[in-house]
């Protein structure tokens, strides 16, 4: 078909003529509304925008020599952030002679990997990096997947009261009334 008479057939149709593969031998066209399929490439886009989430990576940082407490603290941030589908990324800061212990570091962060195992897994293995030592954490649930699995919990049916089980309304507190000879009688305060 030629042309002009692509264009034709689609003044006819009030549609416009659009060319699909245009590297093709012969060109492919299509008669479609432009703006129509414009608008619905666009609803498209957003939607599956809507749908990815940006990768967040957490910070923790610890000490070679931590107190058995703080680390017990410092894990339950760990936990949080996996929880909530997060990255993340675990440092240990090496200061004056703990630098020329690394293996302190490493042992620290294998415990810690091996604590919040259930909920992630080591994306990079320790790693010395000039004074620190570095590892990352990554979840094993997607963010989108913790939205839709809270999302579930919350949309459990809530019991609601009927109108007939209801308690009655208490009673409404009864004002002063006056008495027949014009003086006021206190009603409770």
């Amino acid at each position: 078909m030629s042309v002009a008479e692509a264009l034709k057939l689609a003044a006819e149709a009030d549609l416009d003529l659009v060319e699909v593969a245009p590297t093709a031998r012969p060109p492919v066209c299509r008669l479609m509304d432009y703006g129509k399929f414009k608008y619905e490439s666009a609803v498209k886009a957003r939607e599956s925008r809507k749908n990815q989430t940006q990768t967040v990576v957490k910070e923790i940082k610890l000490r070679p020599k931590i107190d058995p407490h703080d680390y017990g603290t410092k894990k339950g941030h760990v936990e949080r952030f996996l929880k909530a589908g997060d990255k993340v990324k675990v440092t240990i800061m090496f200061r004056g002679r703990e630098q020329s212990r690394p293996e302190l570091g490493y042992r620290l962060l294998q415990r810690l990997a091996e604590d919040v195992g259930e909920l992630g897994f080591v994306e990079s293995q320790p790693k010395q990096d000039g004074r620190n030592m570095i590892m990352v954490i990554g979840p094993h649930k997607k963010k989108s997947e913790n939205r839709a699995h809270a999302g579930q919990a919350n949309n459990r049916p809530v019991p609601t009261q009927r109108a007939a089980d209801a308690p009655p309304p208490p009673p409404a507190p009864a004002e002063s009334e006056p008495a027949s000879d014009g003086a006021a009688v206190p009603g409770p305060a």
